[in-house]
């Protein structure tokens, strides 16, 4: 048996010919020819590597083996329609705008693909795209400037708009690759290197900045900086480290092999990526997009990056619904 999954053409012929028992029957049903039916359970029992019809009786009749596959297999194909008829019912709403928003962190990436699922799946729709800092993000909610948006969870709930957590993002100290530095140094101040801030006015500079006064650990303010690339540029040239997210690491590809991540010492602590609604009517969409993210994250993202890391394993990961 193959771990890849079985076309959904065999299920249907698969499941067709379980409740008519005839080959000439499933084929007018289905569309297909005869020797196409026959190829299409050929190819789900070979896949399995069992047999699923009593192919000598006439009509046919299922297997053990086959009567309980085609319960899955049944499900399969409802949810599949679901899935379907979703889309399509989003599709042909009524919505002519939609204002989306996503945090800069995801630019690069993720960004792109969502914003091609939208184009494809809202073709009629005006749709607007931005890309901003959490902060802007969360205060253009907040003035009902957006519709949807994604952005680091605020640490007080925005009134009246649906959150959809997505990642947990956890903070790790980010090091010159090729320097003896130790996480423990750089907390306790004794590195040779200089402590590179990310601007407390954004959530995940104010959010570091909260955590290190409830450890009462002062560093000193030589470099403040709003953007995660010219963070990680010092960082690869030797020039500083910097408290950061596997998220803003995984964005800095072409600084990758001249930085090294290592674990927070003393007490860890992460943020929340989520997705944000502002209209109760945009929910289904919210969650294909929701569905859509957390695939794109898991193979462009965490893989990759808990691969490099494997000690991020447990933190670094996405949150379920």
């Amino acid at each position: 048996m193959t771990t890849a999954l079985p076309s959904l053409k065999w299920l249907n012929t698969f499941r067709s010919l379980a409740h008519c028992g005839s080959v000439q029957t499933t084929a007018h049903q289905t569309g297909h020819s005869v020797s196409t039916v026959s190829h299409h359970i050929q190819c789900l029992e070979k896949h399995l590597g069992t047999t699923l019809v009593d192919h000598a009786c006439r009509p046919m009749v299922l297997t053990a083996q086959g009567a309980i596959y085609l319960r899955y297999a049944e499900t399969i194909l409802d949810l599949s329609a679901q899935a379907n008829r979703d889309v399509k019912d989003i599709a042909h709403s009524n919505l002519h705008r939609l204002r989306f928003a996503m945090i800069e962190d995801f630019e690069s990436d993720i960004g792109p693909e969502i914003t091609q699922l939208l184009a494809s799946i809202l073709p009629d729709c005006h749709f607007t795209h931005y890309t901003r800092v959490s902060h802007e993000i969360l205060e253009m909610l907040k003035n009902r400037e957006l519709d949807m948006a994604i952005a680091t969870q605020p640490q007080v709930p925005l009134v009246n708009i649906q959150e959809y957590p997505v990642l947990r993002d956890p903070f790790v100290i980010a090091v010159p690759a090729g320097l003896d530095v130790t996480a423990e140094d750089c907390i306790a101040g004794q590195s040779d290197l200089p402590y590179l801030r990310y601007m407390r006015t954004q959530i995940i500079g104010a959010s570091i900045e909260a955590q290190l006064s409830r450890m009462r650990i002062k560093l000193e303010n030589t470099f403040e900086l709003d953007s995660t690339a010219s963070i990680m540029s010092l960082v690869a040239r030797g020039s500083g480290w910097a408290i950061t997210t596997p998220s803003n690491y995984a964005r800095s590809k072409r600084f990758q092999p001249n930085v090294r991540l290592v674990p927070l010492p003393r007490k860890s602590f992460a943020r929340t990526i989520s997705m944000f609604v502002a209209e109760p009517h945009l929910d289904d969409l919210a969650q294909v997009v929701v569905t859509a993210l957390r695939s794109q994250l898991s193979a462009q993202t965490i893989a990759p990056i808990v691969d490099a890391y494997p000690w991020l394993s447990d933190s670094y990961r996405l949150i379920s619904d």
